[in-house]
């Protein structure tokens, strides 16, 4: 008795961490979101967009393949990635290379190493601190071996906002990072770092982001 009752609250236990991943966008297959770039002055200058593969539950551990292509303004394809994102117990762990800015340009990443996450958990107070994260991968710049070091630091819940996009409308936690940089191309470091704001809804997933060079937000989901 004291197994079958240790056994159901396990599996119902699972069904819950199970129920608190799913409603995320980037665990949900086949969806396709798209992020549009805009300029400080408003302005679209392009768009990236993600389309969700290869969805698994097991254990309680959701994961799927996020792929990403990105285009310039005049609708042109400029560059494709591919990346992981994870959720256990309601935290959605981010694969760290979408956190790559998108004023940079990049080569070939080197998918052999393994994937780095930031975490975003569901139950978030005004406030808090959440963790830092750190990334470190190689890639081909045409040619050009590269070395790219990533780390999001002094992540902090600042306040809750409601964010309304062309896709809808949130409501979202208010997080400020500081996002610093280095490209290494034959052992010089070329340093870039960023303030960034995100808004963030438990349970869907990142909506809006912004910095000195302008903000993404997503505008489609289907």
């Amino acid at each position: 008795m004291k197994y079958f009752l240790f056994a159901s609250l396990f599996f119902i236990s699972l069904s819950a961490i199970s129920q608190d991943c799913k409603t995320y966008y980037y665990l949900q297959n086949n969806k396709i979101i798209e992020t549009t770039f805009y300029t400080k002055k408003g302005e679209a200058s392009g768009k990236q967009v993600y389309s969700v593969s290869d969805y698994k539950n097991s254990g309680g551990v959701s994961t799927a393949t996020i792929n990403s292509e990105m285009f310039d303004k005049k609708g042109k394809s400029s560059n494709k990635s591919t990346g992981m994102v994870k959720c256990t117990g309601g935290i959605l762990m981010m694969d760290m290379k979408t956190k790559m800015p998108q004023e940079q340009k990049y080569g070939t990443i080197d998918t052999k190493k393994e994937s780095m996450f930031i975490e975003y958990p569901s139950k978030i107070n005004v406030g808090e601190n959440l963790k830092d994260a750190h990334m470190d991968l190689d890639m081909d710049n045409r040619g050009m071996k590269q070395n790219i070091i990533l780390d999001v630091i002094n992540r902090k819940v600042e306040g809750k906002e409601k964010i309304t996009t062309t896709a809808g409308t949130w409501d979202c936690y208010k997080i400020t990072y500081s996002l610093k940089m280095k490209i290494k191309t034959m052992g010089i470091g070329v340093p870039f770092n960023m303030d960034i704001t995100e808004w963030f809804a438990p349970g869907f997933g990142v909506v809006k982001t912004q910095s000195k060079y302008g903000e993404t937000a997503i505008t489609s989901i289907k």
